[in-house]
């Protein structure tokens, strides 16, 4: 649990300065929960393009094999990004409020993503194209290392205490959602372009990114209608009353007093980011490339895969109000440990109903712990460094289940075979459940 100094009792002591906000909780809520699908939909488009596209358009000369890994590593650098947009977009959401972070977010992530469908391959700009390729996909993992954050906290500190595990759960809906639409627009592509022919590779597959143009007018709409949190104006008032506290580095501030947390939070939600990384990328290049499933199966696969990922991200977040958050995630790392050790060998009977029912328990466990997420990370720090923490925790946590074992995968499984990658997610799953264990539980913690 956070530490108190006398300090703080100023921080969250109501204040009757500002004006009551006529933004209701509900509207918030609706409003984090389509930017984090805007966001996370761009996101997700690169994971499947870089499982079935990006190989042949971009590393053209590596190979199959090394093209795949070259390709993953490319989705990897996002979740390298991620930490370094959680500081800096932490800083600024620290600083001048949630909302005007979160439209910034949004704007980086939308460009970045625009740009990517337009450009060149490598046979037509040479080298130059992956090289750009990676320039962009950090602007993406920028971007949501300063997304997911904002968009929790601005629903969190909107939500009433006895709620807010369900109302945080909007925004952690949004990869649910979006992993949907991803699936969808490359199925619909495909099926227009057909699923291996040159129009496809050439310019079908560019097409959902394109269209996330008009995904982040919606988004921007929607964000710009809402107003700031009273809990960050009320903080804003506080820094008014205690010059010092406004002089003080978010980052430095919450490594000195909350570092303990951060690092736990980092290690708590690993496993959620190598499940994460299993269900919605590596499973996507495993079907195809390994099993020789055709792309419309594994694409219909992944969206019932994300319809019960969502489910189980509803669930758990409304269950987290009543048992706690910290044990209802403690029940996915479990559950983790030994479901990674019988994936692979599960997957390599190569029938299609276990590669449904892969896909879908995978998806379900990540989502467990996903769903309380949303509200233990607000909940575990102080409102003065709040964004900087909870964001520096989560993507610190990218960073150690979501870039490792892309990088990982491809070189275990050629080496030991497929079983070694399930050991690297049991031991990144044991991890996870000693770090939860470690948390206090928060569900009881005033957020003012």
């Amino acid at each position: 649990m956070p530490s108190i100094t006398p300090d703080d009792a100023v921080d969250r002591r109501p204040t009757t300065r500002s004006a009551a906000p006529t933004t209701s909780v509900r509207k918030v809520a609706i409003a984090s929960g389509i930017g984090t699908t805007i966001e996370f939909y761009d996101f997700f488009i690169y994971g499947t393009a870089a499982a079935l596209v990006f190989p042949t358009v971009f590393f053209p000369a590596l190979g199959a094999t090394a093209g795949t890994v070259a390709s993953f590593a490319t989705f990897a650098v996002a979740f390298i990004a991620r930490p370094v947009g959680a500081v800096v977009f932490g800083h600024f959401g620290d600083r001048i409020g949630r909302k005007k972070t979160l439209i910034s977010t949004l704007l980086l992530m939308g460009i970045s993503t625009f740009v990517i469908g337009l450009l060149p391959s490598a046979d037509t700009i040479g080298i130059a194209a992956p090289i750009i390729l990676v320039l962009l996909r950090f602007g993406q993992g920028f971007a949501v290392g300063g997304e997911w954050a904002g968009a929790t906290l601005l629903t969190a500190e909107y939500a009433p205490p006895k709620k807010r595990g369900f109302y945080a759960m909007f925004p952690q809906l949004g990869p649910s959602a979006a992993f949907i639409l991803s699936s969808a627009t490359f199925l619909v592509t495909g099926a227009v372009f057909g699923d291996t022919n040159a129009v496809f590779l050439d310019f079908g597959w560019r097409i959902p990114f394109l269209l996330s143009a008009v995904l982040v007018l919606i988004g921007l709409y929607m964000r710009l209608a809402i107003e700031e949190t009273p809990v960050f104006r009320a903080n804003k008032e506080a820094e008014v009353r205690i010059p010092d506290r406004a002089t003080t580095l978010p980052i430095l501030e919450a490594w000195h007093v909350q570092k303990k947390e951060i690092l736990l939070a980092a290690g708590a939600l690993a496993s959620l980011f190598s499940l994460f990384y299993m269900g919605t990328a590596y499973l996507t290049s495993y079907g195809t490339k390994t099993l020789g499933f055709d792309r419309p199966f594994v694409l219909w696969t992944g969206l019932v895969g994300a319809v019960v990922f969502g489910i189980a991200i509803a669930l758990s977040a409304t269950y987290s109000d009543r048992v706690g958050r910290r044990r209802v995630i403690m029940t996915s790392c479990a559950a983790a440990i030994p479901w990674s050790l019988v994936l692979f060998p599960l997957l390599d009977t190569g029938s299609p109903v276990a590669y449904v029912v892969a896909m879908c328990v995978t998806l379900t466990i990540f989502g467990i712990a996903y769903g309380p997420t949303g509200a233990l990370l607000p909940e575990l720090f102080q409102t003065r460094f709040r964004y900087t923490g909870a964001g520096l925790g989560y993507n610190l946590a990218g960073v150690l289940g979501g870039a490792i074992p892309p990088l990982l995968a491809a070189p275990l499984a050629a080496q030991f075979g497929s079983i070694a990658i399930g050991v690297m997610l049991a031991l990144l799953s044991v991890l996870s459940l000693a770090c939860t264990k470690a948390l206090s539980e928060t569900k009881e913690m005033s957020m003012t």
